[in-house]
Formats: C-alpha cells, structure tokens, sequence
C-alpha cells in the first residue's frame, strides 16, 4: 500500500492513503474507528540566559566604564577585580577579558597576560585585537617567528585590521635584520650584509614624530610594536554596546 506524504512545520506527515481500505475496514462504523492522535503543542522557546537582558547589558557598559576609570587611575588591582565579575557576570563578552590582559600588560606581568590573551584567542579567533597583542607580547620577548604568526591570524581574521598589518611589516623587518646580521658573523668580509642591516635599522627607528632614523643607533631603539587598547567590534551575541577599538603604542 502506499502512502502520500506532505511537509508540514519541518516534519513529514501521512496526508492519505491511495490504496482501498480492506473490505472489513469499510464495514466498521464510524463509533468502532479509532480517532486520529491529536498533535502535540509546539514547545516553548527556551529562555534566554539573564546576561541577555536590557538591563544586564547596561550594567556590563556601567561597569566597564568604572573599569576603564580605575585603569586611567592605575588602580590596577581594583580593575582587575571588577573585570573579573564582569567576565563572570557575561561570559560570552570578551571585552572585559581583553582589557584584562591589557592591565597585567601595562603592570609589566607579561606571562600572566599572555596567558590571558592565549585564553582569549582560543575562544574567539575571530577577533584579532587578542592576536595582535599577543604578537606585540611575543615581540617583546624576541619570538618574532611567534608574532608572526599572530599577526597572520590577525589579518585573517580582519584584513583590513591597519595595526596588525603595519606590526607584521616590523616582524618581517626585524627577522631580516637578524639573518643579515648573522650573514655578517659568517662570512667576515661580506659587504652588503651590514649595509641592508643598517637599512633595516634605519626602517625600524622611524616613528611618528621623525620621518629619518639618522639618529638610531640599532634596532634596540625601534618603537615596540604596537598593541590595541581595546576590541573594535566583538563578535560574542551579548556584546552590544562596546565601545570602538583604541590603539596605542606600547
């Protein structure tokens, strides 16, 4: 016997049957029939978590301020403890997570922030303020091979990401500075090695206040390179009301 089907609200359902009933079905009357099971109700949506809330969202922007605040006053430890509630309070947020790493950055606790990033970046790939960050740390400690591979992802994630861009042309510059520099000790007459090592030198002392390098002595004297102050536009669904990325120089 078969059987036509229609769709309805995703499930698929008997609409008939094409086939004649068995003579004795036929035969029984409509009292001996048994009657169709009526169809479940539609279950309700589920609830929204609380940190979805108009005013949950409004107490993380409030709270964050006050944060921020904090920072400006280098009250460091008390900003780290409301960020951590804040964190607590809306998980998916990485704002206050972000700007907790960029507090143990600037109190010189650069293990504890890399970590911070690390978390951040295996959360959320997506954003890459955490990766650039992350790079500038690694930068730090002279793992350029590292923060290149930061800021790759960083890109990736935003090409047109202006900071990230401009930190990995430094990174390619200081790994060309370190191979022409080692071209030099291996070979002791060579001429042109020391000659591009200066030229990156030279690349790598120009700041926003000098357009020439005459007066760097090495690549020692460079800026760092830059790390971002905050998350320009974070991805996680209760980040509403963010404010915009801020860069600066470390």
């Amino acid at each position: 016997m078969s059987i036509r089907f229609a769709i309805l609200a995703g499930f698929v359902l008997a609409t008939a049957l094409t086939a004649a009933l068995p003579r004795v079905a036929l035969a029984q009357s409509p009292s001996t029939m048994s009657s169709p099971t009526a169809a479940p109700a539609p279950a309700a949506p589920p609830e929204l978590p609380p940190e979805y809330s108009e005013a949950a969202r409004k107490a993380f922007i409030a709270g964050m301020k006050d944060a921020r605040e904090m920072i400006a006053k280098k009250r460091y430890d008390e900003a780290i403890v409301k960020l951590d509630q804040l964190s607590k309070d809306r998980p998916r947020e990485p704002q206050a997570r972000f700007l907790k790493g960029v507090v143990l950055t600037d109190q010189g606790k650069l293990d504890e922030a890399m970590a911070q990033f690390q978390q951040l970046t295996a959360s959320m790939p997506e954003l890459p303020e955490p990766h650039n960050n992350l790079a500038a740390l690694y930068a730090r400690k002279g793992q350029y091979d590292l923060a290149r591979r930061e800021l790759e992802l960083a890109i990736a994630a935003d090409p047109d990401y202006g900071i990230a861009n401009e930190n990995l042309g430094d990174v390619y510059a200081r790994l060309a500075a370190a191979q022409y520099e080692r071209a030099g000790t291996l070979k002791k007459n060579n001429k042109t090695a020391p000659a591009k090592l200066k030229l990156i030198r030279d690349v790598l002392a120009v700041t926003p206040d000098s357009t020439t390098a005459s007066a760097a002595a090495d690549a020692k004297a460079a800026a760092d390179i830059k790390a971002a102050a905050d998350i320009k536009a974070a991805t996680a669904p209760a980040s509403a009301g963010t404010s915009d990325t801020k860069e600066k120089s470390k």
